[in-house]
């Protein structure tokens, strides 16, 4: 069965080897959905995409892919962000990221958002993702290494930072201008290089195990769907599209 996956930061092609045996492309941007569902794989999975220097990936890409019978799932990033928004037409979310935009507890796109660096680096993630944030925070206050009120304080602070900025030095550093309590950094400071958390790893490699275990049961509607579960409109930006992917 070909399963192409879309990722970057989140997972290394190494990372996605070690589950799946797939085909490990970049993060998806606008056409790229488009150009691999025209190889007619069974799978596509998308984790890591472009939103901000290159055009993200469309909606109407995947619901092409899905039309054309190919199974479409999402999953940490980019991909839970598509999956949430386009699980009533057969694409598949998985993982606590997908299902907290789902529901609606989580909105924002930002909170998948991060920097990072060009393809020869590995796309090594530049600054941390708010979702990361949270969990690390979240298993800190868990561990009793900080309170919760001083966990809610540093994630606010955080969260009011613009994207790029969000890493572990800054939020101590704005902890302690923000006079959160001096011995609770410094329990969280030396607590972090072992106990922070990735929201986004755990739930992008949840995805290739679903789609293992589908594959490995050999379940045939991992890779075709009976039909459509859509009308898919074919406008003329969509012709656009079309002709500047080929």
């Amino acid at each position: 069965m070909s399963i192409l996956v879309f990722t970057g930061p989140t997972l290394s092609e190494s990372d996605v080897r070690a589950v799946l045996d797939a085909e490990v492309l970049p993060p998806v941007a606008q056409g790229d959905v488009l150009r691999a569902a025209a190889r007619r794989p069974a799978v596509i999975g998308i984790v890591d995409g472009y939103f901000d220097t290159l055009p993200a990936v469309w909606h109407k890409e995947i619901l092409w892919a899905l039309r054309e019978g190919i199974a479409v799932y999402g999953s940490a990033s980019m991909g839970a962000l598509r999956a949430a928004e386009l699980s009533a037409f057969g694409m598949r979310g998985v993982g606590a990221i997908f299902e907290a935009y789902a529901s609606g507890s989580l909105e924002d796109d930002d909170e998948v958002a991060l920097v990072h660096g060009p393809p020869d680096s590995g796309y090594r993630a530049l600054s941390v993702p708010m979702v990361d944030v949270r969990a690390t925070l979240a298993a800190a206050a868990d561990a009793g290494v900080v309170t919760a009120a001083t966990r809610d304080r540093l994630v606010a602070l955080v969260k009011a930072l613009f994207y790029p900025d969000r890493d572990y030095r800054r939020m101590l550093a704005d902890g302690k201008a923000a006079g959160v309590p001096a011995g609770e950094l410094e329990a969280l400071a030396a607590w972090l290089p072992s106990g922070r958390r990735s929201a986004k790893r755990g739930d992008a490699l949840a995805m290739l195990e679903a789609i293992r275990s589908r594959n490995d049961a050999r379940d045939e509607t991992v890779s075709r769907f009976d039909g459509p579960r859509f009308h898919f409109e074919e406008t003329s930006y969509w012709s656009a599209l079309e002709g500047e992917s080929r």
